[in-house]
């Protein structure tokens, strides 16, 4: 597109989205202000999405920017950090028009409204190939307390906030390849709550964190890989939806239904480590131990494993 077309585009669908931000200055500049907060540090995270890849082609517009920003919010709420300001970059595909573009916008302004954020900034192009977008969101943390993945000692306990395995299944449902009556597993995928809930528990009493989007396995691997400590998971234990339960029922191999669940990712929920009795919202799944690795259990049985979770390469 035009520069002209490009920023007349950006002021109708984007500038609203601002909040009216000082620091934005209506995007009418190339770049943006970040004022400071004393006693605070800045939180940073960044993630992209591509069609095809990251969400099926031909996902509505609105979906695919709720997710978006939902998927960056999880991210902070795994550092227990307060979500105030996003930038957007998007490459817009031939086949998205007027209306498509429109509607993405619409629902990332949703979604924003919904959780306090503001669109500081960012940038649109056009691309041959798929709808691509990457969002990066700013939070507060209390100065020196953003919750790590390195922390976890031998002996805390491995906890995950509410029910794994929903993601896996809302691909499947999408796909056709799971029953979903309802639309919950569906909603599960597309539009994944960000756990900011939990924020103030993670401050009083977790020593490492991370979300769950890679799946449960790979992402308490990443807590054991930066706290160089081993981890040792209970399937058994793992929190299942109501709707994961009766799909469970169905498979004849329990521990390979459960391995499945815990290595789908998209769940978008907080695994953390605690030294002492696990507070309320999260369950306990397995324990920190010496050593390294991640060892999974089910039935008392090891469960093997490959990837366990989600890589890009």
């Amino acid at each position: 597109m035009s520069g002209a077309d490009e920023f007349s585009e950006i002021a109708r669908l984007f500038r609203p989205l601002t909040g009216g931000a000082a620091g934005a200055f209506d995007l009418m500049d190339d770049a943006a202000v970040v004022p400071q907060r004393a006693g605070f540090d800045l939180v940073v995270t960044k993630d992209a999405m591509v069609e095809g890849v990251h969400f099926p082609i031909g996902e509505a517009p609105d979906l695919v920017a709720r997710k978006l920003l939902r998927v960056n919010l999880s991210d902070l709420a795994a550092k227990a950090a307060e979500p105030f300001g996003c930038f957007l970059a998007i490459g817009w595909p031939q086949a998205y028009g007027p209306a498509e573009r429109e509607a993405f916008a619409k629902g990332l302004g949703e979604d924003l409204a919904a959780y306090g954020v503001a669109l500081l900034g960012g940038d649109t192009v056009a691309t041959p190939g798929p709808l691509t977008a990457s969002l990066t969101a700013l939070g507060w943390v209390p100065e020196g307390r953003m919750v790590r993945r390195a922390g976890a000692r031998p002996g805390h306990v491995l906890a995950v906030s509410g029910t794994i395995g929903d993601g896996a299944l809302g691909l499947a449902a999408v796909r056709g390849e799971v029953e979903d009556p309802d639309g919950f597993l569906a909603a599960r995928l597309r539009l994944p709550t960000p756990r900011l809930d939990l924020r103030d528990t993670l401050l009083a009493r977790s020593s490492a964190a991370a979300d769950v989007s890679d799946g449960l396995i790979a992402d308490a691997g990443h807590i054991a890989k930066a706290s160089r400590v081993g981890v040792r998971l209970d399937l058994d234990r793992m929190p299942l939806s109501a709707a994961a339960q009766r799909w469970l029922v169905g498979q004849s191999d329990r521990g390979a239904a459960l391995a499945r669940l815990a290595s789908g990712g998209d769940d978008y929920e907080v695994v953390a480590a605690f030294d002492g009795a696990v507070p309320d919202g999260f369950t306990a799944i397995g324990e920190v131990t010496a050593g390294d690795g991640v060892g999974v259990r089910c039935g008392g049985v090891a469960v093997p494993v490959a990837s366990g979770g989600w890589r890009h390469l």
